[in-house]
């Protein structure tokens, strides 16, 4: 079983979420709003993706830009990162998915062909 997270305005989840349904792959789906992972879950997260830190920001939201994050991001060490992101789930880069192995971050749908 697939967990999802996600934010239901965000057009990109709405694409992702549709993608798993009409493959029939079974999912939990986590609002990363309402349910903003911890700084631990978002460790895991972060570790299992075998990604730089930075793709977990979502660096083209209004929360990055006003924070202005862009001049900041680069002074600041992964448990400040990680630690920020566990504070608003606005901030974090979507949808995620894992299954507890694997994560993937963002949709591109050949990726997740590999799902």
């Amino acid at each position: 079983m697939y967990k999802v997270y996600e934010y239901p305005k965000c057009t990109t989840c709405k694409k992702a979420l549709k993608f798993l349904k009409d493959n029939n792959i079974e999912f939990t789906d986590i609002n990363l709003v309402e349910k903003t992972p911890t700084q631990k879950e978002l460790s895991s997260i972060y570790k299992k993706s075998g990604l730089p830190i930075k793709k977990l920001l979502n660096t083209s939201g209004k929360k990055y830009k006003e924070l202005n994050l862009k001049d900041k991001i680069n002074e600041m060490t992964e448990e400040e990162i990680l630690k920020l992101l566990s504070s608003d789930g606005m901030l974090i880069k979507r949808p995620i998915i894992t299954d507890g192995k694997k994560v993937l971050i963002g949709f591109k749908e050949d990726e997740w062909n590999s799902l």
